[in-house]
């Protein structure tokens, strides 16, 4: 059968109109099992529709035969006996894993063989015939007509057989015998187990990627290795295929052929990309790659783009075409509950990255799992950057060395097979240290396939590595699921990124793989409101960590269910989505902005850090109503001088105002050049002064006078002023002036908004109507609230009096010292809020610190945990708890929520 394909990346889409699927030439009866959750696209998988589409959109040919489709199908004792003119007893929908459900068998077998028969089109006389597999688990025999044509492992890497000599007229039997024993094996299999639970998910064994036949000249192309040099203008391009044969090579957009050169294969073509259009997440434009060799005409795809890491505004950052993009990601991990490690459809396949891309993602975590061609051409099509895990070993300790060499064959074959990947921007090639070893040497590995990524030699390495961290890797990667514990800072050559994060849970009733046992890596949320709340306030700290402790990326764990894991967005089969999408859109909108420069935390209290390298200590503060910089040297006044309040903007709701944090009603403005604080004079000329437009500068943010466009807050020696590059005064010097331009929206020196007594005696009381007699006491190590009047007793009296400490854990927050057990502090454990003594950790530092911002009524107070984001301290019946609005707990309700977290600070009821 002739399969026609036009010769544009663009055509590609609709490859499935134009292309019919090659009938199953036996009888073989497929009997479609019933998955444990069906998808949108289980009903369109048949026969005759199982994955038309063609499989390599890098190297197309115009002629192929798909063999997808029903192939006859046996368990075996092994695959050294193929059933060679055997009927088999069983039929199978290839290419999906013998254990999902639409492959009809549904059940693990270590050994298998499948069997099928074709009749190669008369067309193809004259040709070599090479039998194409995307991938099949693990180790796969062929035999074509008797004849054993090839043997090939690896469970995740395309592979070809040249069959033609094995070849007869009409029918021919090709027999496939794989062997996939998983468990305890020493090859890769990435989160594959028999007995699947908690984060190991159901193997995926035998066929999981199409089958299809083409035909070749004896001289032929093999692989296009794409390489885009932007500063040189150029594609880099290394042919592959028949020795030393000569190749033409034409790069096209739109039909129009825009470049062009001839060499010979496996040398490096520099193909001419004039005025090149680069691709990027807001613009992912694709060109198209038309290279013959004689009459061998292959077509395929590549975006011009620039990979790197660089110091920009003082942190170490990773650029893409030379500039700082935020890698906002999610962790997904490729499975489907119809189709286990194969998507049921290209639709399918393609949906998972429109839904990451529509929700505000950049990046795309490929998770310990290597996908099939399409994915990634969608991923290059649609705008995602992509890291790229490699497939783990099986996490055993003791791993023998011929898994170490197994597992480096498979590594760089995955690597050679996916460079020339538009979207890959990153290679990850162990995840929290499972089955690491040698790890330098490994990163040394991957370089020497491909030094034009970043490498990142181990996700999670704050996690669960046992070796050291090798000096040769380019990023340092954290896994904090709740954000808690924060993330390491960058060095000066290591980009620092959040790998995981998140984890949130909820359960959908009727969506659920196994009912009633879906795990999240958090809480579980009991509907969309309170699931969305905890998102968007994570999110917003992964916001602050941008500039705060340069932070570069982040991967929220996952975009659906997965198996027993309810931490999607999405359920497992795709068809509810658990929060709202517009505000994860948003808060998503928000935290690119924040690395973009154009938001500055707006609505929050902020610190402004210099970015010129050489100067990252210093803070923009004001000091006798002048605005200048120093560096924070701990004491309160320059931390308070130093943190401003970001209004909606004087003149310009759109634009920025700036309060001060410890002169309330006075604002930073401008006048004659120098920034400076002020009062309001009711003046337009005033509000003009003090309003600000955020702009990106060089990795944050640069402040555009409202009504003196095209003029910067700049700090120049140790003042601050407006300036204009090139202008007539000593402060728009051009002498790095971009540098000195730009400032880091950080979490402000000063983090309360509302001053307490330090080292004084004070007591909490409810402010909610009807409980307002009510006090915060501790009782038996726990806290509660309780009526206490003037007739209470001494005891209940002590109890309710706390000494207001500086923050144990920050100095600009508060801790509650107990009245009547000096040394024990008010802290939080399980979100319950308990009396304890002083430990010498982190942990309970923090636990034990809140800050204060002002409460829903005049004269309150809320107290905000340091240590659990979005929280406040809040009574509930007569306990108290650190609660969230909305969040995944009783005490969480969102009923009188405002009321409930807010305290008067009232005198002491003991002296």
């Amino acid at each position: 059968m002739r399969r026609i394909l036009a010769a544009t990346a663009a055509s590609l889409i609709a490859a499935t109109a134009v292309v019919a699927l090659a009938p199953a030439a036996q009888a073989a009866e497929w009997l479609p099992k019933t998955p444990p959750l069906t998808t949108p696209w289980t009903s369109q998988v048949s026969p005759t529709n199982a994955l038309p589409d063609y499989p390599r959109p890098q190297l197309v040919r115009a002629d192929w035969l798909n063999l997808n489709g029903v192939w006859e199908f046996t368990g075996a004792p092994n695959i050294d006996s193929p059933p060679v003119g055997q009927t088999l007893p069983e039929g199978v929908l290839v290419p999906y894993p013998i254990e999902s459900a639409l492959s009809g068998i549904q059940r693990h077998e270590d050994n298998m063989y499948y069997r099928r028969t074709v009749t190669i089109p008369s067309t193809w006389d004259g040709r070599r015939v090479r039998l194409n597999f995307g991938a099949v688990t693990w180790e796969t025999r062929v035999w074509v007509n008797g004849t054993r044509v090839g043997t090939h492992t690896g469970g995740f890497d395309p592979f070809s057989f040249d069959i033609t000599d094995a070849l007869r007229a009409g029918s021919n039997e090709i027999i496939v015998g794989a062997r996939s024993t998983i468990d305890g094996s020493t090859y890769p299999i990435g989160k594959q187990r028999r007995d699947p639970s908690g984060i190991w998910y159901t193997a995926a064994s035998g066929i999981w990627q199409t089958v299809w036949l083409e035909p070749v000249l004896a001289n032929h192309i093999t692989r296009l290795d794409t390489v885009p040099d932007v500063p040189a203008g150029v594609l880099d391009l290394v042919v592959q295929g028949s020795a030393g044969q000569q190749v033409r090579a034409e790069v096209l957009t739109g039909g129009t052929v825009v470049g062009s050169a001839t060499g010979t294969t496996g040398t490096h073509l520099r193909v001419p990309v004039p005025n090149a259009r680069l691709w990027s997440p807001d613009d992912p434009f694709l060109y198209d790659l038309r290279v013959s060799m004689g009459a061998d005409v292959v077509t395929g795809y590549f975006g011009m783009r620039s990979l790197g890491k660089a110091v920009v505004g003082g942190v170490m950052r990773p650029l893409l075409n030379g500039k700082f993009v935020f890698q906002l990601g999610t962790l997904d991990q490729g499975y489907w509950p119809d189709g286990i490690y194969t998507a049921p459809t290209d639709e399918a396949l393609r949906f998972d990255l429109e839904r990451q891309k529509a929700l505000g993602f950049t990046m795309v975590r490929k998770h310990i799992k290597v996908e099939p061609a399409r994915w990634y051409y969608w991923a290059d099509r649609l705008g995602l950057m992509v890291w790229q895990d490699m497939p783990a070993l099986d996490a055993v300790d003791d791993v023998p060395a011929r898994a170490h060499a197994n597992f480096e064959s498979e590594l760089t074959r995955m690597v050679e097979n996916l460079k020339g990947i538009t979207s890959i921007v990153q290679w990850v090639p162990f995840n929290e240290g499972w089955g690491e070893y040698d790890n330098g040497r490994i990163v040394d590995l991957v370089r020497s396939l491909d030094s034009s990524r970043l490498i990142n030699h181990n996700s999670g390495s704050n996690c669960c590595v046992s070796d050291p961290e090798p000096a040769n890797g380019d990023i340092i990667d954290d896994h904090a699921y709740q954000m808690s514990s924060g993330t390491r800072l960058p060095t000066a050559t290591r980009v620092a990124v959040l790998g995981e994060y998140g984890g949130l849970g909820r359960r959908v009733v009727g969506h659920e793989w196994e009912p009633g046992a879906g795990f999240a890596y958090g809480d579980l949320y009991p509907d969309e409101t309170s699931l969305t709340n905890r998102y968007v306030e994570i999110t917003r700290e992964v916001g602050r960590f941008v500039q705060t402790r340069g932070l570069s990326g982040s991967v929220y764990t996952e975009p659906y269910d997965l198996e027993n894991e309810v931490n999607g967005f999405y359920t497992y089969d795709r068809r509810i989505m658990k929060m709202t999408a517009a505000r994860v859109a948003e808060v998503n909108r928000r935290v690119l902005a924040q690395a973009a420069g154009t938001e500055v935390g707006r609505g929050e209290a902020v610190s402004l850090r210099v970015t010129t390298p050489g100067y990252t200590n210093r803070y923009l503060r004001h000091q006798d109503s002048l605005a200048r910089t120093d560096v924070d040297n701990g004491t309160d006044l320059l931390r308070r001088d130093a943190t401003f309040l970001a209004r909606p903007g004087l003149a310009d709701a759109s634009c920025l105002s700036f309060e001060s944090r410890n002169q309330p009603g006075r604002y930073l403005r401008h006048v004659n050049w120098r920034v400076r604080l002020d009062a309001p004079d009711g003046t337009a000329g005033f509000t003009a002064d003090a309003t600000f437009c955020a702009r990106s500068g060089q990795g944050a943010t640069a402040l555009e006078s409202y009504n003196n466009p095209g003029a910067f807050v700049r700090h120049y020696s140790e003042s601050v002023y407006l300036a204009r590059q090139g202008g007539p005064n000593p402060w728009d010097t051009a002498t790095s002036f971009g540098p000195d331009t730009t400032w880091a929206s950080v979490i402000p020196l000063w983090r309360s908004t509302v001053d307490l007594p330090v080292d004084q005696t004070r007591s909490l009381r409810v402010t909610t109507p009807g409980f307002t007699d009510r006090y915060l006491r501790h009782q038996a190590g726990v806290a509660r609230t309780d009526v206490v009047t003037a007739a209470s007793p001494a005891l209940l009296k002590s109890d309710a009096t706390f000494v207001v400490r500086r923050g144990l854990a920050d100095p600009s927050c508060y801790s509650f010292e107990s009245r009547n057990f000096p040394g024990s502090y008010l802290r939080h454990q399980a979100y319950r809020v308990r009396l304890a003594a002083i430990e010498n950790t982190d942990l309970y530092r923090r636990d034990a610190t809140f800050c204060a911002s002002p409460g829903s009524g005049s004269a309150t107070v809320r107290l905000s945990s340091v240590n659990e984001l979005g929280t406040n301290v809040r009574h509930y019946a007569e306990e108290v708890w650190v609660a969230s609005n909305g969040g995944a707990h009783p005490y969480d309700a969102p009923s009188s929520y405002d009321l409930d977290v807010s305290w008067s600070v009232a005198p002491a009821w003991t002296p």
